[in-house]
């Protein structure tokens, strides 16, 4: 518990030892337990700090459920980046599976309070269970009223709180310059702001480029592919899969805003989004994890087992 320090002669002594300014020293180790001790009690530790921001960060979201089949204005979702690692042009990935969205805030979080502070980072993290990190809520940027359905071309917003509850962020993004810029691929950034602008709207497009001329203004599907773009810059939101960044909770993939096209002049995987509502048979899972219905051939081979039976 006490340090330790060096005599003039070069050996080592404890403030036990009476030697050169021992009362000082024991009173300083005093003051610093002390110090210790009423921090403890008033959760002001780091250690405390940390493991109340990862306990917030981490708990358990509840997504909304979608009757109708399609996303609302209000809802809480996942946008989730399906795994891309049987595309061929996939081919340097750092991981692969199904990545979320997720808010990546500083490590000063720890020292200036409990809540989401902006500016805010964003990454993509393997866990694709709702918690206060990765579940987002679909805002009304022109004024449509909260539940009716998000159409394809139309502006909205996304906001996150981390879980905090107290301060809603939203996703903005804006051309790319040489002090804004994505930290690894150095393309066209995405961050969390406190201010809801222009900056911060964004639109849904159907997958297919030869069919999305006949799809707007039609409401955007839940669970389906989608690809999500920025309104300011017209530069949809991607996760390259190839660059990862060192954050608070390990290493995680770095979430750009670049439009990736491959031969046919068509979206690449990277910009492939599903945005992710709750399972309405069970609470606790979302629509990832209900399982596929059977297909045609199956049903034929069970229709033909109840008839023998």
């Amino acid at each position: 518990m006490f340090s330790v320090r060096t005599s003039k002669s070069g050996r080592e002594y404890s403030p036990g030892v009476l030697l050169g300014n021992w009362y000082e020293d024991v009173c300083l180790e005093e003051e610093t337990l002390k110090d210790f001790l009423y921090k403890r009690e008033k959760g002001e530790l780091l250690i405390q700090k940390s493991r109340r921001l990862k306990d917030t960060l981490y708990k358990k979201e509840q997504l909304s459920i979608s009757k109708d089949g399609f996303i609302h204005f209000g809802d809480t979702v996942l946008f989730v980046n399906p795994d891309s690692s049987r595309f061929p042009e996939e081919k340097a990935l750092i991981t692969g599976g199904n990545l979320s969205l997720a808010v990546n805030p500083d490590t000063s979080i720890l020292y200036t309070g409990n809540k989401l502070s902006a500016p805010c980072d964003l990454s993509a993290i393997e866990s694709v269970t709702p918690i206060g990190r990765n579940a987002f809520r679909i805002l009304s940027i022109e004024g449509e009223a909260m539940g009716e359905p998000v159409r394809f071309g139309q502006n909205f917003g996304l906001g996150a709180t981390g879980g905090f509850q107290d301060k809603m962020l939203f996703l903005a993004s804006d051309h790319r310059s040489f002090q804004n810029m994505a930290k690894k691929s150095s393309l066209q950034p995405v961050s969390l702001t406190d201010e809801l602008s222009y900056l911060c709207s964004w639109q849904a497009s159907f997958l297919d480029p030869q069919l999305r001329m006949e799809y707007e203004g039609l409401p955007v599907p839940a669970n389906t592919k989608v690809v999500v773009v920025h309104s300011h810059t017209n530069q949809a939101l991607a996760i390259p899969r190839t660059f990862w960044i060192r954050t608070y909770f390990g290493k995680e993939c770095e979430v750009n805003c670049h439009t990736y096209l491959n031969s046919h002049k068509a979206e690449e995987s990277k910009n492939y989004w599903i945005i992710v509502t709750g399972n309405p048979s069970d609470e606790s899972t979302t629509m990832l994890d209900r399982p596929n219905p059977p297909s045609e051939e199956i049903r034929a081979q069970n229709r033909d087992l109840y008839a023998e039976s």
